[in-house]
């Protein structure tokens, strides 16, 4: 079981993530465990207070570093403790399939102007979802929550389903069709109609690296590269001085065709 301890003062807001869909099924089969806990039981006050004015003034208010500990005091010891902020690393797939491996993980979700500084002494890790800011961590803790628990096994219904996500291949993911074969003048791709096990994972693996080279062009360094891949690079429009910048291999080497022997009886002229 791989149990998540969010410390927040709106456990509320986390808890239906934790109890519907495939999340809540997981919590219920006793795969993942979702450990909700309000900083302020923690407060050390009868007003349940967590917070106070900044020093050196200012607006907004700061949660007290003693509360946190208090709360982190209050748990079993955890793999990572990691305090979301717009100062923290990227939050990636990478990191989630990182965090999927472990069994204990805490997480502060700050509020208001942040928790007091000293806090950064008492995690592991610092992450970020995104250059932006948002009104507290629990936005990001849900995100953490369901990149990291699918990941889980048993967690989906389909063991190999997270395999070919986003990112998770190092490309963007192909695009997906269902009923009806047909919508509005659009059609379902014949490739995908046909049976063709190999030419279906030949199709898929050509539209996510062109997905990938119009919209996340970044990935491809990282991607892993065939020289398969190499190849249809190029016939997107890629040169070959991008694919050597991206560390990518040369595609195969075009066959070279025999010619035929000569049928004609030895010094006979043909």
């Amino acid at each position: 079981m791989l149990t998540f301890s969010f410390l927040t003062l709106f456990p509320e807001l986390l808890a239906p993530f934790a109890s519907e869909a495939i999340l809540g099924k997981a919590a219920a089969r006793g795969l993942i465990h979702v450990n909700l806990v309000n900083m302020r039981d923690f407060s050390g006050n009868k007003h349940a207070k967590v917070d106070d004015t900044p020093y050196g003034g200012g607006a907004g208010m700061v949660i007290r570093v003693d509360v946190a500990e208090r709360a982190l005091s209050s748990l079993p010891p955890a793999d990572e403790v990691i305090l979301f902020t717009p100062a923290g690393e990227p939050f990636t797939q990478r990191t989630a399939e990182e965090f999927s491996t472990r069994t204990h993980l805490a997480f502060l979700c700050g509020r208001y102007e942040g928790f007091d500084a000293r806090v950064e002494r008492l995690v592991t890790r610092e992450l970020s979802v995104g250059d932006f800011v948002t009104m507290g961590g629990e936005a990001a803790a849900v995100c953490v929550l369901e990149a990291v628990a699918r990941l889980r096994p048993g967690v989906l219904g389909d063991e190999d389903s997270h395999r070919a996500d986003s990112f998770s291949s190092g490309l963007l993911d192909y695009p997906e069709y269902t009923r009806p074969p047909e919508w509005r003048g659009q059609s379902v791709p014949e490739v995908l109609k046909g049976g063709n096990h190999g030419a279906v994972a030949t199709w898929r693996r050509q539209q996510a690296l062109a997905r990938t080279l119009a919209r996340r062009p970044d990935l491809l360094p990282a991607a892993g590269l065939t020289p398969q891949d190499s190849a249809h690079l190029l016939t997107l429009g890629v040169t070959t001085e991008q694919l050597a910048g991206w560390g990518a291999p040369p595609p195969p080497a075009p066959k070279r065709t025999r010619r035929p022997r000569s049928t004609a009886a030895p010094g006979t002229e043909e």
